[in-house]
């Protein structure tokens, strides 16, 4: 079954749009460290810090930095890694595929979510899915209201603004 049937309203946020970035430089900024921090959070946020082990059971580690200059680690787990198509990884899970402990969750995102990000061809650029998938109607409902949309919106124009600097 294709990942776009698994989105369930009432569990998961989704994302679609085209960008005018070809989906190799999608991918060049989602999977490289130096590409990642130039763009992963909305501004005035920052990406202070990021660690990319780009496989299954490989680690995805972020720092944001809010603009008063408090720190929020990120830790992940990627799950599926297709190149110039697909990236899937969840903060439920560490690297390894271990179990990520309550405590090691974020205090601005108390639960924990998974996210897909799905890259099609769409003429010169990419048509970009971003999907963030939920255990419960509550969980993703706070991910809304702490932003998803907008912040997942805002920190993709960064990174089609930065990509396009790199052709």
């Amino acid at each position: 079954m294709s990942p776009i049937h698994l989105f369930d309203p009432k569990l998961d946020i989704k994302i679609e749009r085209t960008v005018d970035v070809t989906p190799a430089l999608v991918w060049k900024a989602w999977t490289q460290p130096a590409h990642l921090m130039r763009w992963f959070t909305p501004a005035p946020w920052k990406t202070i810090a990021c660690e990319i082990d780009l496989r299954p059971g490989g680690k995805f580690n972020t720092v944001m930095q809010s603009p008063e200059g408090q720190d929020f680690p990120g830790t992940g787990c990627y799950l599926e890694v297709v190149e110039d198509k697909k990236l899937v990884w969840t903060d439920a899970l560490l690297a390894g595929f271990r179990p990520a402990q309550t405590e090691s969750i974020r205090p601005m995102k108390p639960f924990y979510f998974t996210a897909m990000i799905l890259l099609e061809p769409a003429g010169t650029g990419t048509r970009y899915t971003a999907i963030g998938m939920h255990g419960n109607q509550a969980d993703k409902e706070q991910h809304e209201n702490l932003g998803f949309s907008h912040g997942w919106n805002a920190a993709l124009d960064q990174l089609v603004a930065h990509m396009k600097g790199q052709k």
